[in-house]
């Protein structure tokens, strides 16, 4: 038995969003390259270069978001949902390297300290960035938990620590400019390079535990379960349970066990049944089915992944 349609058009739709991360990063890329221009502050290069990193993701993510909407084939008959997770990994290790880039020149800085000019309209224009930057955010992360899209959560959410870097950024460099600390500016380049070394460490785990075909969240585990044990009533048990998602998509697999004595016609209309209420259950949902006559012993056997060899 097998799931629901896809809603190729749907995720197609996505990209529109992807087009606009990829906009607004062109615009905030240059809006916070020329602050950096006019004042000197190395935290706001640090700022600068994470934006950089927000261009790439975005070229990135529409690319993907393209590959997710095509239907499933003869070579990807599971469809094309899992390329989600190499636009999160990668977004994950350019913001590792960005970090990386920001440390060294904030060592730099703090070895040969500077005066920063120009402080007022830097901030003004990293300030303007920084509203744009979360605008966008807010409408991706309303678009990734409606579509279930890892790729635009993955962008929202890495956008929003933009936000965040460039609020404590924006105070650094103020205090820089009301008290003379030049210091001050390299220290809070070097805390923006840690905090967004854990969000890239974050978003390479998210993806790899994807990629690993990790189980349903534990919430969802149970939706399924509850689903199937109301149909115990009707004299059926089940094993084998195991779910895993790929992107938006989730994947529901299960054996069915009834009496022998059903027809195949009532054990049939029994699993389309259950697997409705699963997909109406759980947004995107495929489930597969396998019925098993409940009284025959090797029906208990083929618990395991790896079922034995033999008859």
């Amino acid at each position: 038995m097998s799931g629901n349609p896809n809603g190729h058009d749907e995720l197609a739709s996505l990209t529109r969003f992807a087009w606009l991360s990829v906009v607004a990063a062109v615009v905030i890329i240059g809006l916070k390259s020329w602050a950096y221009w006019l004042t000197g502050s190395v935290g706001l290069l640090s700022d600068a270069l994470e934006s950089l990193v927000n261009v790439a993701a975005a070229i990135v993510a529409l690319i993907v978001l393209t590959i997710v909407a095509r239907p499933a084939d003869d070579e990807h008959p599971f469809g094309h949902d899992k390329a989600e997770y190499f636009s999160s990994g990668f977004e994950g290790g350019m913001i590792v390297l960005a970090a990386l880039g920001i440390a060294v020149a904030a060592v730099d800085r703090l070895l040969q300290p500077q005066t920063l000019v120009h402080v007022g309209l830097g901030l003004g224009i990293s300030f303007v960035a920084s509203l744009i930057n979360l605008a966008v955010s807010r409408i991706l992360m309303d678009a990734a938990r409606r579509h279930r899209s890892i790729t635009l959560e993955a962008d929202a959410r890495h956008l929003m620590t933009d936000v965040w870097t460039s609020a404590g950024v924006l105070v650094g460099v103020g205090v820089v400019a009301l008290s003379g600390w030049n210091w001050v500016d390299p220290v809070v380049a070097l805390a923006v390079a840690v905090h967004i070394v854990w969000v890239g460490v974050r978003l390479i785990r998210s993806s790899m535990l994807g990629l690993m075909d990790t189980a349903l969240p534990l919430d969802d585990r149970r939706i399924v379960q509850s689903v199937l044990d109301r149909y115990r009533e009707e004299g059926m048990q089940y094993h084998a349970l195991r779910t895993r998602r790929a992107g938006a998509r989730r994947f529901v697999s299960v054996h069915i066990l009834v009496p022998g004595s059903w027809t195949v016609q009532r054990g049939h209309d029994l699993l389309e049944r259950l697997e409705a209420e699963i997909r109406a259950s759980l947004a995107y949902s495929t489930v597969f089915t396998h019925l098993e006559p409940i009284e025959d012993r090797a029906s208990w056997e083929d618990q395991g992944l790896d079922r034995p060899a033999g008859p």
